[in-house]
Order: C-alpha cells, then structure tokens, then sequence
C-alpha cells in the first residue's frame, strides 16, 4: 500500500491567552484534517529524545524511521548534502544562519528572512574574506547556508541555535567547549559583522525598513553520517520528499529517497501550497512513499505570531490536505495517510519545545478510533495513546509487513 505523510512543521502549540487559552490548532478551521481525524486513528508522538534538542533535524529523523541518537551527526551535514557538496569524514560541516542583530542583541535568527539572492551576495562576500582553503560558506537559501571547516578532525564544539534566543545577547551563546575550532569559530562570527555591517546588500535592505543580515551564525557541528535506507530498514521504497528546506532533502538523500522540488515553495506563509499538494498527488503515482513537509506555521511560530499561525494551518488544511484527501478518496488505489507535526513551536516561547505531537494515520480498512476532531488535546484520546522514536515509521508501513 502506497503512504504519504503531511508534515505541517512545528503546527502544534501550547495554550495561548489571548485565544482563550487554546491552540492554534484548535482555533484554525481544518475540515479536511478533521475529516482525516474521523476516518483514522490517532496519538501522541515522542519525536525528540532527551539526549538530544528538539530541532526539526532530528524530529524529521525520527518520523522518517530513524534512531536519531544513532544516526543524528548535525543539521549541517544534512544542508551539506541537499546542496550537493561533497564532505570528506574528517570535514566539519555546520548550519550556518544570517542573522539580525542590534548592539549587543540577536534580533532574528532569519535576517528577516532574506531573499535567497540577496544571501548569495553576503556568503560570496564572506567566502572571500574569511575563507581560504580550509574555510568555506556554502549558499543555500534564504537565511540557511552551510559552513564547511576541512580536516577538523573529530572535535565538535558546542553551539547554540539562534532561533533558540531571540532578544538575548549573542555574546553569551557564542561557541564553547575544548579545541582550537572554538577559536576560530568565533573569529568568525565576530569579523562577519564588521564585514556585512555596511554591505550594499544591507544598506538597500535598510533603505526599505527592512532586516539586515549583519551576522553569520555557525551552530548544529556534525560529521559525516553513515545510515541505511528506508528500504534497507523497513521494505518500502522508491520514496520521494517535497519540501522547501533543504535539511529535509539531504535526509532524502542519505534515505534513499529522490528531492521533488516545487516552484514558489519558500517555506513560509506565501508557499506554494497548491503546487506541493499537486507535486504530491502526482508523486504518488511513481512513488510508493511520499514525504510532504510544510515549514510555513514553524517559521510563524517563531516569529511569535499566532494569527499568522493558524492563517497557515488553515491553508494547509484547504490547499494541501483537502485535494490530497479528495485525490485519494476517489482513487482505486488504497493509500496510507499520515498527518502530524515534528514538534511544538509554541508563539509564546517562538522557539522548539520537545512536547509530544498529535498525530492521526488512515489506512483504508482499519476501523478509527472515534476522535473526531484533531488538537492536541483530543490526540491524547487516541487509539494509539502515546508512542515513542521510530514507532511511528512502524505503524505507518504496519501494512507492509515489517
């Protein structure tokens, strides 16, 4: 039987005041998840260990199937690879952000989410004078490129993600731990700023009221991974992701997977949602598992705005789960469905909490489990109560014999 999961990245909440305590989940009009809700059963879902940060790099592990405390080596090496840079085992390869900040203080952890143009710009600039044969930035897109540092040996300093301190002082995040890497690392966050502070870029950027990245953040070190694929691990396969953030391809590629790229996905509110719903609908038709990811309520969770939230919610619920829900209603063929976050980023915190996430999965012919309206609060009625790590990959391919 054919799968497809619809990863609505960080949609999950904590209580908020000002909307009477509720989520945005449950304030958001969602009848095609509701619908999905009814016809399934549904859970909560542990995706992040304690020994590890509740990024989205290790959530979307766990959900693809994957022990993250395996097979985790740093969000940087999955960037690396979805751009195609080749990484050798002693490379230390990092995520590295561009980032706002004013005097003393990180801002935004997105530049105000720069155009990818733009960026480009500001990593060529940083390439020539900060790097040399042994350091080099790496455009990918928007705010998120990567950092290569060659034959850095085994050593991983310790980082600190932006997004995870906006309004603090960047001084106090800035790399730590033993090893001369730290050194470094800091030399460049600390030049970068005088070298993009009065760049061109910038000061049109300013002009318009807008962001500056005036900042670039190094932060998730890691090595080169070793994992199997999917196929190796449960039996499914050829899969394919859809999605606008490039850690997710380079999961795909180290999966087994193939990238669906779809124009206008920017992976925020402005998405092309419908051109994702299509992209998926006909991936379904050469592909046995399709991988949806959507970031557009993560990145609005982190900009702390919960009307913008629940506005994203909305259109993934009309533009993304609504065709693919009617697509696969009136297919001959039957198809798994999944619908979940990775994890809570809740508006009032605007950083990842490692909460577990409500999650509904439809498989034609399995009786549902009564919950007739998807939250997290109606999740924890569930039928399948609360799970843990790659157990959902096992209930998702349960069909598959694996």
């Amino acid at each position: 039987m054919k799968k497809i999961v619809i990863l609505a990245d960080g949609s999950a909440d904590e209580p908020i005041k000002k909307l009477g305590n509720k989520t945005p989940l449950m304030v958001a009009h969602t009848p095609n998840v509701d619908k999905l809700c009814r016809m399934g059963s549904t859970g909560l879902l542990q995706a992040v260990p304690e020994s590890l940060e509740p990024g989205s790099e290790v959530a979307n592990m766990t959900i693809m199937g994957y022990d993250a405390e395996t097979y985790y080596r740093g969000r940087g090496v999955l960037e690396a690879a979805a751009l195609g840079i080749d990484i050798d085992d002693n490379d230390l390869v990092m995520r590295c952000n561009l980032i706002t900040t004013e005097g003393d203080i990180l801002v935004n952890h997105s530049a105000g989410h720069i155009s990818t143009e733009e960026a480009d710009e500001l990593i060529k600039t940083l390439n020539e004078k900060l790097g040399n044969e042994k350091i080099k930035f790496y455009t990918g897109v928007s705010y998120r490129h990567v950092l290569v540092i060659k034959d850095a040996g085994k050593e991983l300093p310790e980082c600190t993600p932006p997004h995870n301190v906006p309004g603090e002082e960047f001084s106090k995040y800035l790399p730590y731990g033993d090893g001369k890497i730290i050194g470094e690392l800091k030399d460049i966050i600390l030049r970068s700023k005088d070298i993009l502070y009065n760049h061109p870029v910038n000061e049109e950027r300013r002009k318009k009221g807008k962001a500056v990245a005036n900042m670039a953040w190094p932060w998730s070190p890691g090595h080169k991974p070793e994992m199997p694929t999917l196929k190796e691990l449960y039996g499914i396969g050829p899969g394919a992701v859809i999605s606008a953030v490039d850690l997710i391809h380079g999961l795909a590629r180290f999966a087994g997977m193939a990238s669906i790229h779809v124009e206008g996905a920017t992976g925020l509110y402005d998405t092309n949602y419908k051109g994702k719903a299509e992209a998926a609908i006909e991936g379904l038709k050469k592909y046995d598992y399709v991988y949806l990811h959507i970031e557009a309520p993560d990145e609005a969770g982190h900009e702390g705005d919960a009307e913008l939230k629940i506005k994203t919610i909305e259109d993934i619920d009309r533009f993304v789960v609504g065709p693919i829900l009617d697509h696969i209603l009136s297919s001959r063929e039957p198809v798994t469905v999944a619908f979940l976050p990775d994890h809570p980023t809740p508006c009032d915190k605007r950083t990842h909490t490692r909460t577990p996430v409500p999650f509904i999965i439809y498989r034609p012919g399995i009786k549902p489990d009564g919950v007739d309206e998807y939250n997290e609060e109606t999740a924890k009625k569930g039928g399948y109560g609360s799970i843990y790590g790659t157990e959902f990959m096992k209930l998702l391919t349960a069909d598959s014999g694996q």
